[in-house]
């Protein structure tokens, strides 16, 4: 019953010129963006920002926890992914919101220039090294792009379990970039509403071009 219904899925994309554009154009836009990203981070690399005071990351002893971040980040992509698979609708929204995402971000990184918090420990992550040029990256703070991709995935998925599954790990992602100290507070708090309103402009533009996202 799964495979008819995960065939019907697919079906239905490519039958409809706009549903299949806008996954195609969609894909080739995102592949655009991860290729010249690098370019960006190295910049803003080269350039100085401020040290904010943050009283939180002062009461929070720093400490590494990549491994536990990045095995719940791609524990997250993966089930994004097998849910993608049998419905392709989320990975069209997935894809359109986080290309608005990594605009607002490029923009708000330019207009807020900050250097590390105290403390600060590097995130090591071997996928995540290709997207940033394989090099290490300190200054792209605000607002959070771990925090915000764990947030999409929240909005992205439609079953009840899945969603509740996705806020425990918002959270604790959230609170585990506080407790390495790669991000300021502010970082974290930004993020969601943010992506809150990148997910919403995204489902507008898509209803908009007659794609029609079926719910489960």
């Amino acid at each position: 019953m799964q495979s008819t219904s995960l065939k019907d899925n697919w079906t239905e994309i490519f039958n409809s010129t706009y549903k299949r554009n806008r996954m195609i154009i969609g894909t080739l836009i995102m592949l655009a963006v991860i290729f010249t990203m690098p370019l960006f981070f190295g910049h803003i690399e080269k350039r100085q920002g401020v040290v904010l005071d943050d009283w939180v990351l002062t009461q929070i002893p720093s400490c590494n926890v990549s491994v536990l971040i990045f095995s719940i980040i791609w524990g997250m992509v993966l089930l994004i992914l097998i849910r993608a698979i049998h419905n392709p609708s989320i990975y069209i929204t997935y894809c359109w919101a986080l290309i608005l995402i990594c605009f607002a971000r490029a923009v708000s990184i330019t207009l807020v220039p900050l250097n590390p918090p105290p403390g600060f420990r590097t995130l090591t992550d071997p996928f995540t090294g290709i997207f940033y040029g394989n090099v290490m990256i300190t200054k792209d703070l605000f607002f959070s792009g771990h925090t915000s991709t764990m947030f999409l995935i929240f909005l992205c998925l439609e079953r009840r379990t899945d969603k509740l599954i996705a806020l425990l790990a918002v959270t604790l992602v959230a609170g585990l970039l506080l407790v390495q100290h790669v991000h300021y507070t502010i970082d974290i708090l930004v993020a969601p509403f943010v992506v809150y309103v990148c997910y919403l402009t995204t489902r507008h533009f898509l209803y908009n071009y007659r794609i029609k996202i079926p719910k489960e």
